[in-house]
């Protein structure tokens, strides 16, 4: 009776447990500044290095995939960095960088010069995201961290929303380019603010005492779900970085993008809401699987429909399906983790994700260049499809049998 009582008084404390505390707020803040300064030059940087540079396809995803593969080199050193050291002090450093280089593309005068820069600014965004998601969710209650974890990715998605469809609107406003490279510097000195402002304890920072291995580094132990969300980040990285060019030379669309973005955040962020619930009750593989099917069916319907009604509406499946799968995989990912490995296990979904995202961009501007972007992203579908046949037959059994809580 008296185990009854204690066990109930638990459970009560843990439903009083407060997830929106000040911290909390401040670094979902300043992952907003993070994704909306990205997001800002995202869909329009294809047309600028075209434009101002006289890029070819194939140069401009050789460009572009330097900034993704240089994040991707810099996330096992910042998870590993995040979880051994002062994990604020760390990001502050990792914001500063992110900040400033910014500049470079104001004086970029050159496309080696460019190109240069946005490579170099992948290391600070691969390191600055890692370190604030980790504090994230050190700053969450244990018994809500499944839930804080889906809600964090609703800075992402509100900055999807809102930054494409401003980028495009002051460049088509102002036909300038600089703006939008000041704006993007000035978003993240904001972010470094509300950064600089997060109060967190020294006891809140678990100390990593083990010997260097290369689990330090990557999650080892999650293997096959960094595969196959790998799959799923070719796939967004040929979407995100294609779009307004696919969009205007095969549809004829040259202001649909900033609309397209919107309805795909609009789609993020009501998946999030909606599966919070069920990531609080430790329903991850569900959730993953939920969305990896919608998903697969907003990239058929993108490719194989050539009409403004499926073009939009194939935005909102994709976003909300990547908001039921991506949330789900991050789960999987801490969950396979020990409790002083949470850096290496944000670090190892980003690069995982990143290795994808980067040769989605690279490999789409090859295939765009030599067969056209049709056939782009018709293996973008072909991708999606074996990512969501490799999470049913394989994924799913293997996370059950590696989670070390009772997350299913």
């Amino acid at each position: 009776m008296n185990c009854w009582i204690i066990e109930y008084n638990l459970l009560s404390l843990h439903k009083m447990e407060k997830l929106w505390n000040i911290n909390y707020i401040r670094l979902m803040t300043a992952n907003f500044m993070i994704y909306f300064a990205f997001y800002l030059l995202t869909p329009l940087l294809p047309l600028y290095l075209s434009e101002q540079f006289g890029a070819t396809k194939d140069t401009i995803g050789m460009v572009l995939s330097g900034y993704t593969i240089a994040a991707l080199l810099s996330r096992p050193f910042s998870g590993y960095i995040v979880d051994s050291f002062n994990r604020k002090k760390a990001l502050i450093i990792f914001f500063f960088f992110f900040f400033i280089l910014f500049a470079g593309y104001i004086v970029a005068g050159t496309l080696l010069m460019f190109a240069i820069i946005r490579t170099l600014h992948g290391l600070p965004f691969g390191s600055v995201t890692v370190a604030n998601s980790t504090l994230a969710i050190d700053v969450l209650p244990s018994s809500r961290r499944n839930e804080g974890i889906g809600y964090y990715g609703l800075s992402n998605n509100l900055s999807m929303a809102i930054a494409p469809s401003a980028g495009i609107y002051i460049y088509q406003a102002t036909n300038n380019f600089q703006i939008l490279f000041w704006i993007a510097l000035i978003m993240a000195m904001l972010g470094l603010f509300a950064a600089s402002s997060v109060q967190v304890k020294q006891k809140e920072i678990a100390k990593n005492r083990n010997k260097l291995s290369l689990d330090r580094f990557f999650l080892t132990r999650a293997w096959l779900l960094a595969i196959n969300i790998s799959f799923f980040g070719f796939c967004f990285g040929v979407l995100s970085n294609y779009l307004a060019i696919y969009g205007k030379e095969q549809l004829g669309i040259t202001s649909g993008t900033g609309t397209y973005f919107l309805l795909l955040s609009m789609g993020l962020v009501l998946s999030r809401l909606h599966g919070a619930k069920s990531l609080r009750a430790g329903k991850l593989t569900h959730n993953a699987a939920y969305g990896i099917i919608i998903s697969l069916a907003g990239y058929l319907l993108f490719v194989s429909c050539h009409y403004m009604i499926a073009y939009y509406a194939s935005a909102f499946l994709i976003g909300l399906g990547n908001g039921h799968m991506y949330p789900a995989f991050l789960n999987m990912f801490v969950n396979v983790a020990h409790h002083n490995e949470r850096g290496t296990a944000n670090s190892s979904i980003l690069t995982s994700w990143d290795l994808g995202f980067g040769i989605g961009i690279l490999l789409g501007g090859v295939l765009a260049e030599y067969f056209g972007y049709q056939v782009a992203f018709w293996t973008v579908f072909a991708i999606n499809a074996i990512g969501v046949i490799l999470f049913f037959t394989a994924t799913r059994t293997f996370f059950r049998h590696k989670s070390l809580t009772n997350a299913r």
